[in-house]
């Protein structure tokens, strides 16, 4: 690894430190499908969020629901306290797409259709909201 990109991977991590987010990675369902969950909880106070995910028809939202709860358990081990109603926001949330595993489905006429199995990543950012004030 060269000097330059040393420093920024070091400058990267320490901002990391600072931040408080939770990964979710190589969920077996399609980036698409679980971006619609990502939507619905962009920008929202984390107990309106985690009330929307539990009430969601969707698959992807008990999985995005645990990752909530865990950005929210580092959120508080890092600060040392307990978060209080209306204090902490989802500030980021995306979802990135993961490995993808092909498989071959039969077809009419010895053929074989290709299907593709898709996977993804999701990381979730949670702060406070004058935390987000002072940075902007």
């Amino acid at each position: 690894m060269g000097a330059r990109k040393k420093i920024s991977a070091e400058k990267r991590k320490e901002a990391l430190k600072t931040m408080y987010f939770a990964k979710l990675q190589n969920v077996p369902t399609s980036p698409r499908k679980m971006r619609l969950v990502a939507d619905m909880i962009r920008g929202m106070e984390v107990n309106r969020a985690l009330g929307v995910l539990k009430f969601s028809s969707k698959e992807a939202s008990a999985r995005v629901e645990k990752l909530l709860r865990s950005a929210i358990a580092n959120w508080e081990q890092k600060n040392e306290r307990k978060a209080e109603s209306g204090e902490l926001f989802v500030t980021k949330i995306y979802v990135d797409g993961g490995a993808t595993l092909k498989r071959m489905r039969p077809a009419p006429q010895g053929r074989g259709y290709r299907i593709r199995k898709r996977s993804n990543h999701v990381t979730l950012f949670v702060d406070s909201k004058n935390t987000n004030d002072n940075q902007n």
